[in-house]
């Protein structure tokens, strides 16, 4: 079995791990206090293309500053909120609009509506139109400016301060939500908080636990319906039918072994027809790096579908 074909790395159960320091475990970036960059609706539209910029002048300050901010779900997100203070024509040639902004900056809770830190910065821009104006000014807002460390250490501190104050209850939420088979909900709720927390231990078996039980749950369920349709169908097609469901199976699953002698069956009865590759383990990895990974993945994939994170953000211009 060649072991560079459709390899997915799964979780092992979590025994005695040690608490994982940012600086070696993960990658850049990785071990930041996790934001969403969520816009609100502003009273002044920005003009096309300026909220591209607004967005990477975000994740840019945020990176500065410990911080990972992204476009994806998180309960608390940073924003800025623009107010349009003077708009001057410059004189030619070539004539010119010189725009000056208001930009508020906010680390906010999006479930609880609190504000966590908030700054105020102006910029200037110059442009042949208004929209190019927008753009430059912008782009001259300076991501190391002293008021974004300030919000950024004022956030950090209050974000870490809640989760360390929440994390047992966050802790019972996800078994809750685990008894339920509610896996990924849980999943999100546990892997949100930071790996700076007092707590993070905890965490950390908790969330083996409930992933364990995840992988568990997949591997019964998909193991169930590849043997329904491959008993139905027992060719080619069958084959290609039952391996979507065995794809879904992974190598530290109870049921694996199960789902290997399934494949085995299949294999030997279409022969070279099916090209499909029970998940492996990929030599030389670090294990312990992608199955937090993997924990990740499942916890933001779940809050990424859930309600737009402009929907928690709008209540800032109230």
């Amino acid at each position: 079995m060649k072991k560079n074909i459709f390899i997915i790395i799964a979780v092992m159960a979590l025994l005695g791990v040690g608490r994982l320091s940012a600086q070696n475990d993960f990658k850049d970036g990785e071990s930041r206090i996790a934001l969403s960059i969520a816009l609100p609706e502003q009273a002044n539209p920005l003009p096309s293309g300026a909220e591209t910029y607004l967005v990477n002048k975000l994740k840019q300050a945020a990176a500065q500053n410990g911080l990972a901010a992204e476009e994806g779900y998180s309960r608390f997100f940073i924003t800025a909120v623009i107010t349009p203070l003077t708009r001057d024509i410059v004189a030619g040639p070539p004539q010119q609009i010189a725009q000056n902004l208001e930009i508020t900056l906010y680390i906010a809770d999006g479930i609880d509506q609190k504000i966590f830190a908030t700054t105020s910065l102006n910029a200037k821009g110059v442009g042949s139109n208004e929209t190019k104006a927008y753009i430059d000014a912008v782009k001259h807002i300076n991501a190391n400016s002293k008021q974004f460390k300030e919000l950024a250490e004022t956030g950090k501190a209050k974000i870490i301060a809640y989760y360390e104050a929440q994390c047992d209850n966050i802790i019972k939420k996800a078994q809750s939500l685990a008894k339920q088979k509610n896996y990924e909900a849980a999943l999100c709720e546990l892997t949100a908080i930071p790996d700076v927390c007092n707590c993070y231990d905890r965490t950390l078996e908790a969330t083996a636990e409930i992933y364990q039980q995840y992988i568990d749950y997949l591997c019964d369920v998909n193991l169930a319906k590849a043997r329904t349709v491959w008993a139905a169908e027992q060719n080619s097609s069958g084959a290609q039918k039952a391996g979507e469901y065995l794809s879904n199976i992974y190598p530290d699953a109870k049921c694996y072994k199960e789902g290997m002698d399934l494949y085995r069956e299949i294999k030997d009865k279409v022969l070279d027809d099916w090209k499909f590759v029970m998940k492996i383990y990929q030599d030389g990895v670090d294990i312990e790096k992608e199955r937090i990974k993997a924990w990740r993945d499942v916890g933001v994939a779940y809050g990424n579908h859930q309600q737009p994170i402009s929907n928690y953000v709008n209540w800032l211009l109230r």
